[in-house]
């Protein structure tokens, strides 16, 4: 499956977005569909995840509340929805999946995920 991010941009702090994960060449539905975002100069960092079924999700802690996740069968797609945006919300966003299955529906790791988007950047101005 082939993964393409979009709807970054520019936001000020407070601010929401909608950040878009298409998939072409497979059934998105069959795949755990991760979201990851990496700040210059650090590590990628787990966001958000919803398993293939779509009923369950998990958030990172600092995003917990703000951020949610929706599955569109019909358009293949993923989206990230982003409210009360911080600028340290602020990295390019890259979206991921993985046929794998977990014993808790889900998986905050990286390494779990083969299959990557491109990346879409947010900015979040103060």
């Amino acid at each position: 499956v082939q993964l393409q991010a979009s709807g970054g941009g520019l936001v000020q702090a407070g601010g929401s977005l909608r950040l878009s994960c298409a998939a072409s060449g497979g059934r998105f539905s069959l795949y755990t569909a991760g979201w990851f975002r990496q700040a210059p100069g650090k590590e990628r960092e787990f966001v958000g995840v919803t398993s293939w079924a779509g009923g369950i999700t998990s958030f990172a802690d600092s995003v917990k509340g703000r951020f949610t996740i929706s599955r569109d069968t019909a358009k293949n797609t993923v989206d990230l929805q982003m409210n009360s945006l911080k600028p340290e919300d602020t990295a390019v966003y890259y979206c991921a999946a993985t046929r794998k299955r977990f014993s808790t529906g889900v998986s905050p790791n990286r390494n779990d995920f083969g299959y990557w988007g491109q990346g879409t950047e947010v900015t979040v101005s103060s």
